[in-house]
């Protein structure tokens, strides 16, 4: 399918043959959501526009910790059970330079497997101490940092006995309306990666983009295990999409 990507005079042209396709046969719901009929091209100066600003003031002091940002005002102190992670990485524009001042937000699941959502009907429990989603601004190096649980694997009724691999939703806005991503990140080492078709669904030479590196400078010790996750917008390196 011809994608028909824009692209404005300051922006390097997408790599398609990086990102998944929009229908995949593994994947039985593409059939649904993929698109049938070409996309109709943004035109070069729409592709240009700045992306909303978000400034610090919109970023609230717990945002990025999702181990407390589920507590509100008066509520007992409690800690989300699972394992604490921190997630960290760089945002990169298409010539490999830092991004600053952009939001990232994230979403997962509790260590169990389990979203706050209605529609996660999964037999886990919810953890009370746990929302499972979280915001903050990149530095002015490009830099953002989450500390959070790790998520837990969970059914998705694909396919016979199928299980989501550990995972964590990203979505940045970067500096134009083009550079727009929504990602996954996943954990090195995870069994279920070979078996799961949103990733195996993402072109074989570039699956490697969207698995963290575990960092031991990132590691804090005797709390809290570290990744890294560096997150590319555009470009022949550029971060794949989110496989729906």
């Amino acid at each position: 399918m011809n994608r028909n990507p824009c692209s404005g005079a300051g922006l390097s042209p997408r790599d398609w043959d990086s990102h998944p396709a929009y229908q995949y046969d593994g994947y039985r719901s593409t059939a649904k959501r993929g698109p049938l009929q070409p996309l109709i091209p943004l035109k070069a100066a729409l592709g240009e526009l700045r992306q909303p600003v978000y400034g610090h003031a919109c970023v609230g002091e717990l945002d990025h910790d999702l181990t407390r940002n589920a507590r509100r005002p008066g509520d007992p102190v409690g800690e989300p059970i699972g394992e604490r992670i921190v997630l960290a990485g760089r945002v990169l524009d298409d010539r490999g330079r830092p991004v600053p001042h952009t939001l990232v937000e994230i979403w997962q699941a509790n260590a169990a497997g389990r979203y706050v959502h209605k529609g996660d009907q999964h037999d886990a429990p919810l953890d009370p101490n746990f929302l499972g989603a979280g915001r903050c601004m990149t530095d002015s190096q490009g830099r953002y940092r989450f500390l959070t649980i790790k998520p837990g694997a969970y059914p998705w009724g694909n396919h016979p006995n199928a299980w989501r691999p550990q995972h964590i939703h990203l979505s940045l806005f970067g500096q134009h309306f083009a550079s727009r991503l929504v990602t996954q990140m996943y954990f090195p080492g995870d069994p279920l990666l070979p078996l799961d078709p949103m990733i195996t669904g993402t072109p074989e030479r570039v699956r490697r983009r969207l698995i963290a590196d575990f960092s031991l400078d990132l590691t804090q010790e005797g709390y809290a295990l570290g990744y890294q996750f560096d997150i590319v917008l555009r470009g022949a390196d550029e971060t794949p999409f989110e496989h729906r």
